[in-house]
């Protein structure tokens, strides 16, 4: 009896590997077709996110225009990229015009972000390529949101479906499918992240 019940359980492993196999080839293609914003606070306190969420507002304004004929995730990073300085700047003018003198640092980097829902979809944890602003000692609450497709800038027209194809869209969009599917592949990916350091 034992050794049915052991079996029976090595086989229901098995199948759980195998049908997470596609869906997590499916949540990498996610991650290799969206750049995101990422914007960590000085702190928790209510001044340090209520700042953050300034330089948030400040900084998708101004990526509207930079990013405005951008085609591909490739060409919103390197217009990134290539305008960091004035990314930096703009936040930094923000930052001082409320009357703090946080250092603010800005770059585009590729990181781990957990599985995250927004109004009208889910992202599934992973490595994401990302314009990140940290302010001041970046200990404080974070904002992410997705910059390519153009989701979260102030006039955005696209969805993030126009990056992705139709399995893909169904996955960040009938999130509610996938619940326990998004949080194995979190979990794989808190583990990769451990062998990573």
């Amino acid at each position: 009896m034992k050794i049915l019940f052991k079996a029976f359980c090595c086989a229901v492993i098995i199948s759980c590997i195998f049908s997470m196999t596609g869906f997590s080839g499916a949540c990498e293609d996610i991650e290799s077709k969206v750049f995101r914003l990422h914007i960590i606070a000085n702190s928790d306190s209510e001044e340090d996110q209520d700042l953050k969420l300034k330089v948030r507002d400040e900084i998708t304004t101004y990526t509207e225009e930079l990013f405005a004929n951008c085609k591909t995730k490739e060409e919103s990073m390197e217009a990134a990229k290539n305008n960091i300085n004035s990314i930096r700047s703009k936040a930094r003018e923000v930052v001082k015009k409320y009357g703090y003198d946080y250092t603010v640092n800005a770059y585009v980097t590729n990181m781990s972000f957990d599985t995250r829902v927004y109004d009208d979809f889910t992202l599934p944890a992973g490595e994401y390529d990302a314009l990140r602003i940290v302010i001041g000692e970046g200990k404080g609450h974070n904002w992410w949101c997705v910059l390519y497709p153009a989701v979260c800038v102030p006039s955005a027209q696209d969805d993030i479906g126009s990056a992705l194809n139709d399995g893909e869209t169904e996955i960040v969009t009938e999130s509610d499918k996938y619940v326990v599917k998004f949080k194995i592949v979190e979990i794989f990916e808190s583990i990769a992240n451990f062998f990573r350091w």
